[in-house]
Formats: structure tokens, sequence, C-alpha cells
């Protein structure tokens, strides 16, 4: 392997993973995944071991699995199929579920194997795609962040990882080329059935659209949304009580952004889930009218603060 791209992608890996860590790669057989591998092996030989999520959705996912652990046979890096047992095969919503079956058995697999954290080949068009189509849905700031550097499994108990996140579709193709791997081809990417197949084409034949910079953006975003975020922290020090079983939420001269999150502030002081950005708006329009509401398992009296608890319990009459 070319040793500015080893070298590149090791200085990517090290600022996110410890060198020590052992990590788990998640291949489904496509060029980015594939690439990703051929890096991680390379970068941290030994500590590296990969896993292949079989959503038994199409015929061929199967092999192209058992064709993934060959490579990995190859290069020496351990490799597990996943398979996902469906109750029933999702006839809607089918790529948001296989996602959350996908997460699921990684992070049981993380567990299983003693690994540190989860890399995902997520890379700069990914990101690209993800900002147009949170744009596209009327985003606010922590949205259009899109894809982060680190996060955690969702509802998992590891650390996700994305380390190609400054890297182009083209380049992660080229690795692949220059180690004479082929990928398989997921005929879902060219699928207009889904929203980011959609955004993909719409990219694709946007010659005045710049990916890299989108993915700059998304970036900018997110150090925003960092910068917030910790002002958050600050003020609910002293703009977010304590009164016996409620917590009281002082608003007043804050623009709208900090009232928002200081009120989600409150939301997770008591555990809540965060509710979606068009309920809560209509929420603290009604707060400001001093009304009541309730929202996810809350109830927020308004006025110059706010005062909220947890919902009380229905009865049946």
């Amino acid at each position: 392997m070319d040793k500015a791209v080893l070298d590149r992608f090791s200085a990517d890996l090290d600022g996110l993973s410890p060198r020590e860590d052992r990590l788990g790669v998640a291949i489904s057989g496509g060029p980015d995944s594939l690439a990703l591998l051929l890096l991680a092996a390379a970068a941290r030989p030994g500590l590296v071991e990969a896993a292949t999520v079989d959503h038994a959705l199409r015929d061929t996912s199967r092999a192209e699995a058992e064709t993934v652990a060959t490579i990995c046979a190859n290069l020496g890096v351990p490799h597990a199929i996943l398979t996902v047992e469906w109750p029933e095969r999702p006839e809607t919503a089918i790529q948001e579920r296989a996602r959350e079956a996908r997460y699921r058995l990684l992070d049981a697999w993380l567990a299983d194997r003693g690994l540190c954290a989860l890399a995902t080949a997520h890379h700069a068009d990914d990101q690209a795609e993800t900002l147009l189509m949170r744009l596209n849905r009327g985003s606010g700031v922590r949205g259009l962040a899109g894809i982060r550097p680190v996060a955690r499994i969702p509802d998992g108990d590891h650390p996700l990882l994305r380390p190609l996140l400054g890297w182009r579709r083209a380049e992660l193709a080229q690795v692949c080329a220059d180690a004479g791997v082929h990928p398989a081809t997921d005929p879902s990417n060219a699928d207009d059935r889904y929203e980011r197949a959609r955004i993909r084409g719409a990219i694709a034949d946007a010659a005045w659209l710049d990916s890299t910079a989108l993915a700059r953006s998304a970036a900018h975003l997110a150090v925003a949304d960092e910068a917030l975020e910790w002002m958050v922290q600050s003020l609910a020090l002293g703009r977010v009580t304590d009164d016996t079983d409620a917590l009281r939420v002082d608003p007043r001269g804050l623009p709208a952004e900090l009232r928002r999150r200081l009120l989600l502030h409150a939301f997770a002081r008591f555990g809540a889930s965060e509710p979606r950005g068009g309920d809560l708006m209509r929420a603290i329009g009604a707060l400001q009218e001093n009304g009541t509401v309730t929202l996810s398992g809350l109830k927020i009296t308004g006025g110059s603060e706010w005062r909220v608890t947890r919902e009380a319990p229905r009865t049946r009459p």
C-alpha cells in the first residue's frame, strides 16, 4: 500500500482512537468499507476484526458476505457474518429497519469479541449527501452538523468511529483497485425509491456542487453545535434549578435557540426522550403564552419561568 495513503489514514484513525485499541470494522463488501478494511488492517495489524451483516433482504447477500470473509482470511483479519433474523420481512421503512438491526448485531458482536469500538466507512460524499438531505427537511444546527467522527452506536454501548470523513468515494475506490480487490455492488445505492439514492443522483447531475466543500460546512456546523452545547451547560447551572420533584427553567432574555436547548437539557435531566423539532417548537410557543403542555412524558407549565415535572400517570375510569 502507498505509504502516503497509509500515513494519512493512520493519522485520521489515531485522532479518534488510541493506537493500542482493538477495533471492529463493519464491512458490507462495497468499495468504501473494503477500502476501510484494507487501510485498517495495514494501519493496525493484529488489532482489527471485521463483521459483515447479512440483512437477508436480497438473494445475493449471503454470497457477498462470504466473499468478504474470503478477503478477510487472505488479509489475516478475523471475520464474522451476522445474520438478521426477521420475525417478518419488512415491507416499509426498509433501510431504517435494516440499519437498526445492523447496529444491534454489531454492538453485540463487539461485546462478544471484547472490541473497543466500531469503525464504519462513512466518507465525505456521504457527509455531503446527509447535509443536503437534512437541509431538505428543514433541520437545525445539530442536524446539519451531519455525521460525526465519533458517536455512540445507536441504542448501543460502544463508540462509533468514522475515520474516513475526509476521504472521497473515488479515493476509496482507488484503494481497492490498487489492492486488486473487487467490491460488490449494492443495487439499493441507485434505487430512486430511497432518499439517499435520489440525493446522490442529484449531486452527480449538479457539477457546480462541491461535495468536499459541503462536508467542510457540516464540520463547521458541528463545531458550532458543540459551542452551543457548551454554552447551554454553563447557562443551566443558574437557569435550571431543582424544585422538589420538578425543574424550573428560566428562559428570560435568551435567544430562541438557547431557550430550545435549555428545555432539552431539562428533558435530559428527567431521562425523557428528545421530542421532534416541530413538536418542541410548538410547545415552546405555547409556554411563551403561559400555556401548559405535555411532551415526552413530561408536563411543562409556561410563564416567565417554565416548570417541568413528570406527567401524572393516567387512570382508567
